[in-house]
């Protein structure tokens, strides 16, 4: 079981990797999966305007893209591509600390590859609430006894 973090020509300010990979793979066992393999692509807008144009025909900016290779039931395999530049905007658009905006992109990549989707109204609400009971959990898992979770980083 893999999880990787990979960075294409930027620095993604990613702290505690090993606390953030335990998280994903949580997550994923209480959706009923095991991770055999998870790469997460850490990269600018440009470069996932390209993926997104050349796999997904898609013409737009996109914070994540998530490819499922997949091949058995209950095992989760695939590639996440997260625009660091979009998630900091959405930040920064949300008043959302960088840091929590990028563990939820992280966790919403994951949901994806559980099934998720978040096309209709509904689906987003669903996916919503989804992010926010892992982001939850990530707060717990992170927070040193006695420490005010306002003061903990990712």
């Amino acid at each position: 079981m893999a999880i990787n973090f990979f960075e294409e020509g930027i620095n993604a300010k990613l702290k505690q990797r090993r606390q953030i990979k335990q998280w994903v793979k949580e997550i994923a066992a209480e959706k009923g999966f095991r991770i055999h393999s998870l790469n997460y692509v850490f990269c600018s807008d440009d470069y996932l305007y390209d993926i997104n144009r050349a796999y997904l025909k898609h013409d737009t900016y996109t914070d994540i893209i998530t490819f499922d290779q997949s091949e058995q039931e209950g095992t989760l395999e695939g590639d996440v591509f997260i625009s660091v530049d979009r998630v900091s905007d959405n930040a920064n658009k949300q008043a959302e600390p960088y840091g929590t905006e990028l563990l939820r992109v992280i966790v919403h990549g994951l949901l994806h590859l559980c099934g998720y989707k978040d096309k209709t109204a509904a689906d987003k609400q669903r996916m919503r609430t989804e992010e926010d009971k892992a982001l939850a959990r990530y707060s717990n898992l992170t927070v040193p006894r006695g420490t005010p979770k306002n003061q903990n980083q990712t």
